[in-house]
C-alpha cells in the first residue's frame, strides 16, 4: 500500500516514542512510504524551530526520508477549502503522489476525509486496520 504521513505524525515518529513511532515502523517495512516535498519542508521547520532538534538531527531525519519516493511540491494547491492553507498544499501533494491513504492527526483533514476521493484516516485507526488485518 502506498502511503503518505503527513508533518504531524513525521513530527511524532521522531520526536516521541509510541503509536506514529511504531507505525512509521511498520509502514517502512511492509509498505510503500511515499513522501511530499511540502511535508519535509513543514517537518523541517516543525522540528528545528518548535522542537529545538539540532540542525544535525533534523538533516539526518530528512535525510532518512528522502531515501523514499518523494514527491515534488504542486505547482497549485489543492482546491478544496481547508482552514489551514498549507493543508491544502499537503492534499494537493498526496494527490500527486498517487497514494492509497493519507495518515494524518490533523483535525481540518480528518474532517473533510468524506468530501475527497483519498483516503484520510488517523494513525490511531491505520494501527487498528494493520491489527485487524494480521490478526
Amino acid at each position: 500500500m502506498r502511503v503518505f504521513l503527513d508533518t504531524n505524525v513525521l513530527v511524532s515518529a521522531f520526536a516521541t516514542r509510541g503509536l506514529c513511532a511504531d507505525l512509521f515502523r511498520v509502514i517502512i517495512a511492509e509498505h510503500e512510504l511515499v513522501v511530499g516535498e511540502t511535508v519535509l519542508e513543514e517537518l523541517r521547520k516543525v522540528l528545528v524551530e518548535k522542537f529545538k532538534v539540532p540542525l544535525a538531527h533534523g538533516t539526518q531525519v530528512e535525510g532518512l526520508l528522502r531515501s523514499y519516493e518523494v514527491v515534488p511540491k504542486p505547482a497549485t494547491m489543492d482546491e478544496l477549502m481547508v482552514r489551514d492553507e498549507s493543508d491544502r498544499w499537503v492534499l494537493a501533494n498526496a494527490r500527486a503522489a498517487n497514494v492509497d491513504v493519507i495518515i494524518t492527526g490533523d483535525a481540518d483533514l480528518l474532517t473533510i476525509a468524506r468530501k475527497v476521493d483519498l483516503r484520510i484516516i488517523s494513525p490511531r485507526e491505520f494501527w487498528t486496520e494493520l491489527r485487524d488485518l494480521s490478526g
